[in-house]
């Protein structure tokens, strides 16, 4: 399910206050430093705050729990590989959507090989995140197309993502894999007949 936590963090950082951007990424940092050495679930506000050096307040303003605060750090770590990689998507172009399934996939992979078991029960986090960037990502091409869709875009970029998210995880958790490039190959072969109906 699309997880409104991720909302306000598929926004660029830019469009924040400076000292806003740089508390949010200071506690990101904290909490990803913090599941180095510690599993998600038993890893406290208090001890977030505390490695941020900030207090409970300051991450109050910011976040409303853990979870809130690990699906941003996801999101912001996948748009900026996005944004590395000069990702969009516009409802229409198939190299774009080979490109934007390799980095997903690229994205879950490297997720799961660096995953220590501390990080293990963070993994709803993680799929939540990903996929309401995929979907937003998706939507925002999708509404130049409008008119042709026979359904609502919320719901075919919805459906879209979560294919795309399913089928990329399910290749990230088999060994040996195939190289990121042909399974986004593949993937993307999958969820085209979906995309169809904007021809």
């Amino acid at each position: 399910m699309y997880n409104s936590h991720v909302e306000e963090v598929i926004q660029q950082f830019d469009c924040l206050d400076p000292r806003t951007a740089r508390t949010r990424l200071t506690l990101q940092r904290a909490l990803a430093h913090l599941l180095e050495s510690k599993e998600f679930e038993k890893i406290s506000i208090q001890n977030v705050a505390d490695t941020a050096q900030v207090n409970r307040v300051t991450f109050y303003d910011h976040y409303v729990d853990k979870y809130a605060l690990l699906n941003a750090m996801v999101a912001e770590r996948f748009n900026g590989l996005l944004a590395a990689r000069n990702i969009s998507y516009d409802g229409g172009c198939a190299s774009a959507l080979v490109a934007l399934v390799k980095t997903v996939c690229d994205f879950l992979a490297n997720a799961k090989d660096k995953r220590s078991r501390n990080a293990a029960g963070a993994r709803p986090q993680l799929e939540s995140a990903v996929i309401a960037v995929l979907r937003e990502m998706i939507l925002v091409g999708l509404k130049g197309h409008r008119a042709k869709i026979p359904v609502s875009i919320e719901m075919l970029a919805s459906s879209v993502s979560w294919a795309i998210y399913g089928a990329a995880s399910e290749w990230a958790g088999t060994s040996p894999r195939c190289s990121s490039k042909k399974i986004a190959d593949s993937i993307a072969k999958l969820v085209s007949p979906m995309l169809s109906v904007l021809a």
